[in-house]
């Protein structure tokens, strides 16, 4: 594991691992021996039992922000936060180190952007362990506006990133509709060609016919008005044969 980054945070210097469980441990068995001691004297004296002591300032913080492990050199080491109260002047070296970081990485001034965001948020829990050392419970509420805002954050980002997953989707359908449109459009104009060559086709064909029967109705018409001359001259020869038969004389 390499060490840990910078931060804002303020922790205390590098302690072995086994040297922290070991203080650790003794400080916990002083606690329950003076627990004890308490106990005892409260029942010779025919007392109430104390109230369970508060949680240290440590402990608090530790909770708050727990301590940061790494390795190096082969052994493991562990950072606790610091538990030393904050002055004037560490809050205004707070902000211009929030500045110089926020310059050093090159944060976007608007708009969302995680380096911004990672910044602010060791700010902000730099500032909940400063009220913290000077009031636990004060510390403990800024907590619950760290983690709401967090917990606001994070459901804002899952609406922003299912958004965008929508909006991706609705993409791609789009595009996958355009294609098939002009799939669509490609079979209808060559349906449109192949219907136009058909009606070419069948008006040329409607044409010839027109003409053929337009010729056989003239050849038609000239036909009937030779016979009826036909049968006009017949009928002239006929009728003068019969005023021939009828009348001889008229003849001479």
């Amino acid at each position: 594991m390499p060490p840990p980054s910078q931060s804002l945070v303020k922790y205390d210097n590098p302690v072995l691992l086994s040297d922290a469980k070991r203080a650790k441990a003794a400080k916990q068995a002083r606690k329950a021996k003076a627990g004890d001691k308490a106990a005892t004297a409260a029942g010779i004296a025919g007392a109430a039992l104390p109230a369970p002591a508060l949680p240290a300032t440590d402990d608090i913080l530790n909770s708050i922000m727990p301590p940061r492990e790494f390795e190096e050199d082969g052994q493991k080491w562990v950072q606790f936060v610091s538990a030393v109260p904050a002055t004037r002047l560490d809050v205004i070296n707070l902000q211009e180190q929030l500045d110089i970081r926020l310059q050093q990485r090159q944060a976007r001034e608007t708009g969302i952007c995680p380096v911004r965001e990672e910044l602010y948020a060791q700010a902000f829990d730099e500032l909940i362990r400063q009220v913290t050392v000077n009031c636990a419970e004060r510390g403990l509420l800024l907590l619950r506006v760290r983690d709401e805002i967090r917990m606001t954050l994070a459901a804002y980002r899952t609406l922003y990133e299912s958004s965008v997953a929508f909006g991706m989707r609705k993409a791609l359908q789009a595009e996958q509709a355009k294609v098939d449109m002009h799939a669509t459009i490609r079979n209808l104009e060559r349906d449109q060609g192949e219907l136009e060559q058909q009606v070419q086709e069948l008006t040329h064909k409607c044409e010839t016919i027109e003409r053929r029967e337009a010729d056989r109705r003239a050849a038609d018409e000239k036909k009937h008005a030779d016979e009826i001359e036909m049968f006009k001259k017949t009928h002239q020869n006929y009728t003068a044969q019969l005023q021939q038969l009828i009348n001889p004389g008229k003849a001479h």
